[in-house]
Formats: C-alpha cells, sequence, structure tokens
C-alpha cells in the first residue's frame, strides 16, 4: 500500500515584502550617495540639500552625514567673501585655514613663504619670485606679500587679486602704485622676459593705466587650460637639469625679445 505523506505548502513571501526589500536596497544606495556627495558639498546651500534629502522619509540622514554638511557649511562661510577678485577668481576671508589659500615654500630664496592659492597659481607666482630673487634683484624676508584680507582692499582693481590668492606683491614699500620708473631698465627686460616664458598667464601691474608695479596677478580665469599647460612645463623643468629657475638664460636672445615684445604690446593694449 502506498502511502501518501501530507503536502506542506511552500512559505510565500508576505505581503509586500518584495516591495520593502526593493525600498531597503534603494534606501541603502541613498545612504551610500549621501555620504559620497558629503565631500563636494560646501559648495551647495544645507537647506536645499536636506530638504530634498528628508523629503523621502525611507532615506533619513545619519547624524555624522548632517553633521559633515553643516561642518562644510560652516567652512565655507568662513572662508569664502561671497565675491570675485578682478580676475574672475573666489576672494578668500582667511589664509592658512581651511580655504585654498596657503603659506607656500619658495625654494632657493630665504624667503619664508608667500600665501597664494595652491595648484597650478602656486607652481606660477612661486616661479616668478624665484627668478625675479635669481635675476632682478635678490629678495630677502619680508620683501614678497601674497594673500590679503578683501576688506582692506579696493575689489574693482587688480589688488583684489591678492584677496584669491592669485597675486603677489614684490617689495610694495618701493614701487608705490601710480608711479612709473621703479626698476632699471635691465631688471624690465627680465621681468619681461618672465611673463612671457609663463606664456602671458600672468601680468604685471606697471602695464595698467594706473601702475602698480609692485603687483603680479594671474591674468586668466579658474579653469583656464593655458594656466594648467604652463604649470605642467614648470613641473617638468624640475626634472631636468639644468632647466627652470636658475639656469642660465639669454633674455636678450632674439626669439626672447620678440615674444617679451609682443606680450607687452598685447597686455598694455587691454590695460
Amino acid at each position: 500500500m502506498k502511502l501518501s505523506l501530507p503536502r506542506i505548502p511552500r512559505r510565500t513571501s508576505a505581503p509586500g515584502a518584495a516591495h520593502r526589500r526593493g525600498l531597503s536596497r534603494r534606501a541603502l544606495l541613498g545612504r551610500v550617495a549621501a555620504v559620497g556627495g558629503a565631500v563636494g558639498v560646501a559648495a551647495l546651500p544645507l537647506s536645499h540639500f536636506l530638504s530634498q534629502a528628508y523629503a523621502d522619509a525611507n532615506n533619513p540622514i545619519p547624524a555624522r552625514v548632517r553633521d559633515a554638511l553643516r561642518s562644510a557649511q560652516d567652512r565655507t562661510r568662513r572662508v569664502l567673501a561671497g565675491s570675485r577678485s578682478h580676475n574672475g577668481w573666489e576672494m578668500e576671508n582667511v589664509a592658512d585655514d581651511g580655504g585654498t589659500v596657503y603659506t607656500r615654500p619658495v625654494p632657493g630664496t630665504p624667503l619664508k613663504g608667500v600665501a597664494v592659492r595652491m595648484g597650478d597659481v602656486e607652481t606660477v607666482l612661486v616661479h616668478l619670485v624665484r627668478r625675479f630673487h635669481y635675476e632682478v634683484d635678490p629678495l630677502r624676508r619680508g620683501d614678497v606679500v601674497g594673500w590679503h584680507a578683501p576688506a582692506a582692499l579696493a575689489r574693482s582693481r587688480p589688488e583684489s587679486n591678492l584677496a584669491s590668492g592669485t597675486a603677489m606683491r614684490i617689495r610694495p614699500g618701493f614701487y608705490p602704485r601710480g608711479a612709473r620708473g621703479g626698476f632699471f631698465p635691465q631688471q624690465e627686460v627680465v621681468i619681461r622676459d618672465i611673463l612671457a616664458e609663463l606664456d602671458g598667464v600672468v601680468r604685471w601691474g606697471g602695464d595698467d593705466r594706473t601702475p602698480d608695479e609692485s603687483l603680479f596677478s594671474v591674468d586668466v580665469r579658474p579653469g583656464d587650460e593655458k594656466l594648467a599647460r604652463v604649470a605642467a612645463r614648470i613641473r617638468g623643468w624640475r626634472l631636468e637639469p639644468g632647466a627652470g629657475a636658475g639656469s642660465a638664460v639669454n633674455v636678450l636672445s632674439g626669439g626672447r625679445r620678440k615674444a617679451a615684445r609682443a606680450l607687452e604690446r598685447r597686455q598694455r593694449s587691454m590695460a
């Protein structure tokens, strides 16, 4: 006689279980995205971000992420001045304190450093200072001034570039604003050669309508590819013996003088 065992019904998922599993996965992905986005959230309004996040009750933001958002927003308010300098870069209220402007070393000089925007701007301006020290006139401590608080600057003038960390003054007491002829002709030839070597990404204040011969500013907008190319070339010189600041340069050679004069005409015409 064949026995027939009772069939045990297969357990089925409770109604809505699959839906809950789907929600759980989405919630997890949402949390991961929130954590990843916290790094770059400084540019976003906190209220905007939180309003979107809290709109989904099934996807709450962890407390640590909320704290990171508030910290980033507080840092943004403390560091950024909320406006741009004459050359289009974001001005900052502080240096060496959580922003992009820090005191950077100037190898081969007695300077303790210069406060400039880190990255390509730093590479270009430090190169200029080094060549000035080697070829124009030796510098002493305190001769170069970088970042300056925006409140003390005229924001409509090129000097506001100091507040964005994209400019510096070399011996401002020696070359007062409004005066011309502070450099000897042979010194100016070297300055012109440095500017041409930098492919015009830096402008000398001596070419402005109201001269400011101590001022040297980045003369391109943020993200300009020319700045990146020039900075990369300078960094490459560090790996090439006999190249870069301190190397022997004939500033009177025909090609270099021609390039320097062409840049002078172009930058003076834009004053």
